[in-house]
């Protein structure tokens, strides 16, 4: 196990990097903690369980690896990894159906002071390259962002925004029309323009990937998320970009458990719930801000009052709505319009995949790349969700303050270089998702996932 204060040192080693990476910004920790043993509770309570934790350690040692052969030693793993191509390998432990539990605390003294000892070795050997890899992809990333426009860089997605700005009185307008077509088409113009704003807009404004200024950033993440998206901005950067991407698929934060809803069965979940996102979202920001600051939650309730009341307003003074009821039942159906692949996106890049402990997470490149899902490309998706939700999503939680066009643009890079050191780079088809999910909706929504110990390098 690891003291907690090395995962503040787990970005990119160069200073001119560690910008694309805040949620391992130093001095910020999340507060849902991981559950760490901290150094004095080991040294009180590590010797009552300590002779029992390094007989278990050395068994676990001895375990056969999923390929059959027998764990070696660090330092012949360490001349294999040369000879043999760097090759990870992944093994599960725990969830349901795994003999092994959760380690005792004798377990945890002797993963410290292996992990010490890894620490204090003069080449660093397997930790030292793993970070290495990260600083060479980060290297070759700089050097594309470095050579490319402010038009690349922000300008494609800034514009695709202020199109569904321009085009948003087209969508009221036609909800006059008594053409059931023209009506049909602005609900599916105002649904597009809501979701690119709520989602892309948000999502980029969360990790100021819209414009270079943070102040500005900061101003368009209260729009998208708060007036948009009727949502908390504190609340929904902290829980995305420090606990999300800090902690990707670590069991108990960033493991995308908060998407799971087990009392509902597979169909009710994946095809009738979505519907009331636009009901749930503001419920749930409002339960959130007793955990911000009464000045921040009151200029939310503004904002997100103000989004809604607006919307409603419109289409009773510009679409012509008659009734309360009406109005309403538009702006439901407006703003659910891609609540479905919202919701599926969000747990087919995860959940699925490799999930780790807390105390045993790898380093950034092997956790972003092992436990994160590309989708294939979508001209609809890739409008209003944006490439870095869809089909560089592995490029996203490598680089995430780099706008949907960036993400796009190393897309070769970061895939070219993952499959040469044959490190994990996981793509799947939207559809093959769906039929996955609904086929193992218990074990993978229902049930705890198991948890993935990387073996190293064999």
């Amino acid at each position: 196990m690891e003291p907690p204060q090395q995962e503040e040192k787990e970005a990119p080693m160069e200073s001119d990097t560690r910008q694309w990476y805040p949620e391992i910004s130093q001095g910020e920790h999340p507060k849902k903690e991981a559950s760490h043993l901290s150094q004095e509770v080991l040294v009180a309570r590590g010797q009552r369980g300590q002779d029992q934790g390094e007989r278990q350690g050395q068994r676990r040692a001895e375990a056969k690896l999923p390929n059959g052969c027998r764990r070696e030693s660090s330092s012949s793993q360490e001349e294999h990894s040369k000879e043999e191509g760097n090759q990870w390998t992944i093994q599960e432990s725990g969830g349901p159906g795994k003999e092994e539990s959760l380690p005792s605390l004798g377990e945890e003294v002797v993963r410290l002071k292996r992990s010490l000892k890894e620490d204090l070795e003069p080449d660093g050997k397997r930790r030292n390259y793993e970070e290495s890899l990260m600083k060479e992809l980060s290297e070759k990333v700089q050097k594309v962002v470095k050579s490319s426009s402010w038009w690349e860089r922000h300008g494609i997605d800034d514009t695709i925004l202020a199109l569904n700005f321009l085009i948003l009185p087209v969508g009221f307008l036609l909800l006059r029309s008594d053409s059931l077509p023209a009506f049909l088409l602005g609900i599916v113009v105002l649904g597009m323009a809501h979701h690119t704003f709520s989602v892309k807009g948000s999502h980029l404004a969360s990790h100021n990937a819209l414009v270079d200024s943070k102040s500005w950033g900061k101003l368009w993440a209260i729009f998208f998320i708060e007036v948009c998206s009727a949502f908390t901005a504190e609340q929904g950067t902290y829980n995305h970009v420090k606990i999300h991407h800090g902690y990707t698929n670590v069991i108990g934060l960033g493991d995308s458990s908060t998407w799971k809803l087990p009392f509902l069965n597979r169909y009710v979940y994946m095809f009738l719930a979505p519907l009331a996102v636009p009901v749930i979202t503001p419920l749930v920001a409002i339960g959130l801000l007793k955990e911000v600051r009464l000045k921040t939650a009151i200029r939310t309730l503004c904002c997100m009052f103000i989004g809604l009341y607006f919307h409603y307003w419109l289409l009773r003074n510009i679409s012509g709505f008659q009734s309360v009821c009406s109005a309403l039942s538009c702006m439901l159906v407006t703003r659910s319009l891609l609540a479905h692949p919202y919701i599926h996106v969000n747990i087919f890049q995860h959940i699925g995949l490799p999930m780790f402990s807390a105390d045993k997470k790898p380093r950034r490149i092997l956790m972003m790349s092992s436990g994160v899902l590309n989708l294939p490309r979508n001209p609809l998706l890739d409008w209003s969700f944006g490439h870095s939700i869809i089909s560089c999503h592995v490029e996203h939680h490598l680089f995430p303050t780099l706008s949907d066009n960036m993400c796009l643009k190393i897309k070769p890079i970061v895939s070219q270089y993952l499959r040469g050191k044959k490190l994990p780079y996981n793509e799947d088809s939207y559809w093959s998702r769906l039929k996955l999910f609904l086929d193992k909706y218990e074990e993978l929504m229902v049930h705890a996932p198991p948890i993935s110990e990387l073996v190293g390098i064999q």
